[in-house]
C-alpha cells in the first residue's frame, strides 16, 4: 500500500511538473511574454460563455437594441485589430448604475449604463473597450486560473453559489467567482498599454484614455466614503495612473491627420439613456420599497440597511445577524410554493402564522436550519400571491437571537400590501438629455436655462467640465432629466 501511494504521488508531481513546464513555455502573441496557460482557447470560450450567461441573469442587460449594436460595434471594430481576432468577441452594456466595465475569458467584454452616461466620446469608450480587451488578450484570468490550479491540484474555480445561501434567500449576491480573481498591479499596466495599442489601431485619439481615468477620479471623490466607481474597486489604480498613461500617450508617434474622437456620435447613442438608479425596479422611500412594475411595497425594520437586486430586495440587521428577503418564488401556488421550501433538506417546518398578509392570500410558518458546525438558524417563511405571481418572504436569524428578532421579523413579512397611490406606481427614470447650445455659457448658466434633476456637481462630471469653464455655442452638453419620486 505504502508503495502504490508514493507511485501515485510521483506521478501526480511529474505530470504536474509537466504540465508546468509546457504551459511554462507558451509565449503570449499580444504580450511577448512567457505565460503560464493550462487550459486552451476551447476552454478559455466555454468558461466565458457560461459566465456570461450567469452575468446576464444576476446583473441583466439594458434593454435598448440601438446602444448594446453601438458598444458591440465599436469594440468589436477594436477586437478584429488585437493578436486574438478570431475569438467569439462579445461586448454587451448591463443595465447597472454603477460605473463599471470587466471582461471575462474567451472575448466577454461588459460596461454598465453607469459608465456610459459618464463619458463623453467614442473614443473615450473604446479607451474602456481597448483597455478590457487587454485583459482578454494577455489572458490575465486565464492565467491568473492556471496558478491556482497549481497551487492547489483539483480546485474547482468557477461560479459558486452556497446551496444554504440560495435556499434560505441570503443577500449575499451569487458568487461570480471569475470576477473575484484580482488584477495584479502588473496586470492592470499591461492592460492599459495594450488597450493603448489597439486605440490607436483604431485611429481613435489616445488622450482620450486620459479623460477616462480623470473622469473615474472625479466621481470617487465625489462619492468620498460611499460607493466608488466598481472600474477603480474592481480595477486595482496605481495613484500615478493619469500620469503614467499620459507619458505613454506623449510618447506615440505623430500619425498625421485628425484622430477620431467623435463626440457627437457618441451623444446621440447615449441621449435617452436611464441615469442612476432606475424606480421602475423598485425603490426605496425611507425604509419603505415600492416596486411599481409588480405593484407592491414592503416596509423593513427602521435603521436596517437595505439592499435591491435583480433578483431580490431585503434588509440586513445593524448587527448583520439578522435578515429579511423577498423573491419571486416562481410557482403558481402559495401552497407548492411552500411545500417545496419546507421539503428541502435540512428544512424543520414550524407552527402555521396566518391564512393571509396586506389582505392577500397567503401561507406562512415559522422554520429551522440546523447546520454543522455553524449556529442553527430560526424564521419565518411565508408565500403571497399578487397579480398571479407568488412572492417568497424569508425573515430569518440564528436561533440563539430568534427572541430578540420574533417580533422585528414578523413585523417587516406583514408590511407587504398593494400599492394602489398611482404617483407611485407612474414614476419614470431619470434620463440623459442632450442638448445643443445655442450660445456660449458657463455650466452654471446651462443648469440654470436648462434644469436638471441631478446636482451642478454631477452635471460637471459627466460633461467633463472644471469650473467656469465656458462653453462654446453648439457644444451639445448633457443633462438629467425625469425621475422626480413622490413624496
Amino acid at each position: 500500500m505504502h508503495g502504490i501511494g508514493t507511485l501515485r504521488h510521483g506521478t501526480a508531481a511529474a505530470l504536474l511538473a509537466l504540465a508546468f513546464a509546457a504551459a511554462a513555455c507558451s509565449t503570449n502573441p499580444a504580450t511577448g511574454k512567457k505565460q503560464l496557460a493550462m487550459m486552451g482557447q476551447g476552454q478559455e470560450v466555454e468558461m466565458g460563455r457560461q459566465a456570461d450567461q450567469e452575468i446576464a441573469a444576476a446583473m441583466g442587460l439594458y434593454p435598448d437594441a440601438k446602444v448594446q449594436a453601438y458598444v458591440d460595434r465599436v469594440g468589436k471594430a477594436l477586437a478584429a485589430k488585437s493578436e486574438r481576432p478570431d475569438l467569439p468577441w462579445t461586448f454587451r452594456v448591463l443595465d447597472d448604475p454603477i460605473v463599471n466595465a470587466f471582461a471575462l475569458p474567451g472575448g466577454y467584454v461588459y460596461v454598465t449604463r453607469g459608465l456610459m452616461t459618464h463619458l463623453t466620446s467614442e473614443a473615450e469608450l473604446a479607451s474602456v473597450l481597448g483597455h478590457e480587451i487587454g485583459h482578454i488578450t494577455g489572458r490575465h484570468t486565464v492565467e491568473r486560473l492556471s496558478k491556482t490550479q497549481l497551487a492547489s491540484i483539483g480546485l474547482t474555480v468557477g461560479m459558486i453559489l452556497q446551496p444554504e445561501l440560495r435556499n434560505y434567500g441570503d443577500l449575499a449576491q451569487a458568487g461570480l467567482g471569475l470576477l473575484f480573481l484580482k488584477y495584479s498591479r502588473d496586470d492592470e499596466r499591461e492592460a492599459d498599454s495594450l488597450g493603448l495599442r489597439y486605440l490607436s489601431a483604431g485611429d481613435y485619439d489616445p488622450q482620450e484614455m486620459v479623460e477616462v481615468f480623470d473622469v473615474l477620479r472625479r466621481v470617487s471623490a465625489q462619492q468620498k466614503q460611499g460607493r466608488v466607481p466598481g472600474w477603480l474597486a474592481t480595477h486595482p489604480t496605481p495613484e500615478d495612473r493619469i500620469q503614467r498613461i499620459s507619458a505613454a500617450v506623449a510618447k506615440l508617434p505623430d500619425p498625421g491627420g485628425d484622430r477620431i474622437v467623435a463626440r457627437e456620435r457618441y451623444l446621440q447613442a447615449v441621449d435617452g439613456v436611464v441615469f442612476g438608479d432606475n424606480p421602475r425596479e423598485g425603490y426605496f422611500r425611507g425604509n419603505t420599497f415600492i416596486q411599481p412594475e409588480l405593484g407592491f411595497q414592503i416596509t423593513f425594520p427602521q435603521g436596517w440597511k437595505p439592499s435591491n437586486q435583480k433578483q431580490a430586495v431585503g434588509a440586513i440587521s445593524p448587527g448583520e445577524d439578522a435578515v429579511v428577503v423577498l423573491t419571486l418564488s416562481g410557482r403558481s401556488s402559495t401552497e407548492q410554493a411552500a411545500r417545496e421550501f419546507f421539503s428541502q433538506q435540512g428544512v424543520q417546518q414550524g407552527p402555521a402564522l396566518r391564512a393571509s398578509i396586506g389582505g392577500l392570500p397567503a401561507v406562512a410558518n415559522v422554520f429551522g436550519v440546523a447546520r454543522q458546525q455553524q449556529a442553527s438558524l430560526q424564521g419565518i417563511a411565508a408565500f403571497v400571491e399578487l397579480g398571479g405571481k407568488v412572492y417568497q418572504l424569508l425573515g430569518y436569524t440564528t436561533e440563539n437571537r430568534w427572541n430578540g428578532y420574533d417580533a422585528v421579523l414578523s413585523g417587516a413579512i406583514a408590511s407587504f400590501e398593494r400599492v394602489t397611490d398611482r404617483r407611485a406606481l407612474d414614476v419614470q427614470p431619470k434620463r440623459v438629455d442632450v442638448v445643443t447650445l445655442p450660445s456660449a455659457m458657463t455650466l452654471e448658466e446651462f443648469a440654470r436655462r436648462y434644469p436638471s434633476t441631478v446636482d451642478l456637481e454631477t452635471l460637471a462630471i459627466i460633461n467633463h467640465v472644471e469650473g467656469n469653464e465656458r462653453l462654446p455655442a453648439g457644444t451639445e452638453v448633457k443633462r438629467v432629466v425625469g425621475g422626480e419620486l413622490p413624496a
